[in-house]
């Protein structure tokens, strides 16, 4: 165990001393944050209540309903990306040889590669929050415990996905059907945006099969209406299932994408 939290911490220490290589993309990544989340601030107020109906079930509110699906839908785009970049960063400087080979198990490796990508993601949506509650976004009834349940089950799920995506870019390099499908099909079905009862119900069927839906409906529901674990329960045994079935089944496909590249001495491209 102690040695597991000295390889996480080495793994956050790099991830945190790259970060501070590049201060103004850091910066800018704030300036845009804030510049989307006043877009979506004035759209609300132009919205007003036209919405109303479609909104009831999350609050009411526009402009909460859409911070917190930005927020959370960060960690579906950083599990997409991290670990595929975390993987092909390594095959272009020849270092994903090295690192498995080493005594930690595959999954150990994959799992602390983007581990600073995460903390990074929950300071981003800490900042969404702070923000959104300074332009008057009620949180004051937030279940912080249901919350956090939903976000243990988000990073597993969505990690898994992630996980997935890495595969197909560790044994094709280029093209990965995961990302592309997902990073398009997500805001426009998943609930991000707008409410998916907007849909027309053949399409709603999409929505129930992305697990960003029940990850962003479960978040409003704790955090804007303090929902209960109980009261939680659809979104969390969905995001469950989903994580139950994904991650063995993500974990075995690296393990046989690993195979598969080693066998054919692809580990390093130049």
């Amino acid at each position: 165990m102690v040695i597991i939290f000295e390889k996480a911490f080495w793994f956050i220490k790099k991830g945190y001393m790259l970060q501070l290589s590049y201060k103004f993309d850091f910066f800018l990544r704030l300036f845009f944050m804030l510049f989307n989340i006043l877009t979506y601030y004035f759209i609300a107020k132009l919205i007003g209540d036209g919405a109303a109906k479609y909104l009831e079930p999350y609050g009411g509110d526009y402009f909460s309903f859409v911070l917190i699906g930005m927020a959370f839908s960060g960690y579906l785009m950083i599990s997409l990306r991290s670990f595929s970049e975390s993987v092909r960063d390594e095959q272009m400087m020849g270092t994903l040889e090295a690192m498995l080979v080493t005594p930690t198990s595959t999954s150990s490796i994959i799992a602390l590669s983007s581990l600073w990508n995460f903390i990074f993601a929950s300071f981003r949506v800490l900042m969404y929050l702070i923000i959104g509650i300074m332009l008057g976004v009620d949180m004051s009834r937030a279940n912080v415990g249901g919350a956090i349940l939903i976000l243990i089950l988000t990073i597993i799920c969505f990690s898994s996905i992630g996980i997935l995506s890495a595969s197909f870019i560790m044994v094709f390099k280029r093209g990965d059907p995961i990302n592309m499908l997902l990073m398009s099909s997500s805001e426009l079905f998943g609930g991000v945006l707008f409410p998916i009862e907007v849909f027309p119900s053949w399409l709603q069927n999409i929505s129930h099969i992305l697990p960003i839906t029940y990850s962003v409906n479960g978040m409003r529901h704790a955090l804007l209406q303090g929902y209960s674990v109980s009261e939680l329960a659809p979104e969390l045994l969905t995001l469950a299932l989903f994580s139950i079935i994904l991650l063995p089944v993500s974990l075995f496909v690296f393990e046989r994408a690993v195979l598969r590249v080693k066998a054919e001495g692809g580990l390093v491209q130049y």
